[in-house]
């Protein structure tokens, strides 16, 4: 008897103890998540000031981001349209068929599968006009969707700067887009021909200086260099940010 009691009252203790460390775990996620949820949104502008050459460290990222005015565009006529972007999630946006379409094998360069049919672009002004503007992109590499931001000159052609803040590429092959010194690579190139085509590849191997539109392919990652290639081009093309581009170079957005 008193062994099935001891057996009952372990149960017991170890019970309680489950309930009471629930209990716990579930305030402590609850009362943690407004500050997840600020520091994820907090390193989300750090990634855009950073891609487009703007991050200072020694200053809040709040205070540099306040240069930066956040819209929406309408990615079929490449104009602004209205809507709140503190509330809009165009990757979210992309998986709702009643905020998206999908795309065709030949559309598809990204290989996204669908595509939003708004999105945020990111743009400094200077003295009234446009600076810079910076554009969230996406694609698939080798292993994994990369997740980025591409930052234009006023030109709206030749790279500011560029950066991912998320994907799943092999540490030192794929995973090299982190390296500053393959990033620098992209700063001063030009996406567009003389004819207006997208004309910025990621090639094998390392670019000549020269070369307006080249990129230093990733060693031992072609793949993945192939995949930022299209992911780019994609963005910058028709189908992507392409309309807005010219829309906004023209004074027309």
């Amino acid at each position: 008897m008193a062994n099935k009691d001891s057996t009952a009252g372990t149960i017991t203790v170890a019970l309680v103890l489950c309930i009471v460390c629930s209990v716990i775990v579930s305030a402590a996620a609850v009362m943690l998540k407004p500050a997840q949820v600020a520091n994820k949104e907090l390193d989300f502008k750090r990634n855009i000031l950073a891609a487009a050459g703007l991050l200072d460290t020694s200053k809040s990222v709040e205070e540099q981001f306040s240069q930066i005015n956040t819209r929406i565009v309408q990615l079929e006529t490449g104009k602004f349209t209205d809507g709140d972007p503190d509330s809009y999630d165009p990757v979210a946006a992309a998986k709702d068929p009643s905020q998206s379409r999908e795309l065709s094998t030949e559309e598809d360069l990204a290989k996204i599968s669908r595509l939003e049919n708004r999105s945020e672009v990111y743009i400094v002004e200077k003295d009234g006009n446009v600076d810079k503007v910076i554009l969230p992109i996406r694609g698939y590499g080798l292993w994994s969707t990369l997740y980025g931001f591409l930052a234009l000159e006023s030109d709206m052609n030749t790279v500011a700067g560029i950066g991912f803040y998320e994907h799943g590429e092999t540490p030192g092959l794929g995973g090299e887009v982190d390296n500053p010194a393959w990033k620098a690579g992209w700063i001063g190139k030009e996406m567009f021909d003389n004819s207006g085509d997208v004309a910025v590849r990621v090639i094998k191997g390392k670019a000549a200086d020269s070369a307006a539109h080249q990129i230093d392919g990733l060693s031992g990652a072609t793949l993945t260099s192939r995949g930022v290639s299209n992911l780019v081009r994609f963005w910058l093309s028709d189908e992507g940010f392409g309309k807005f581009l010219t829309n906004l170079k023209e004074g027309e957005a």
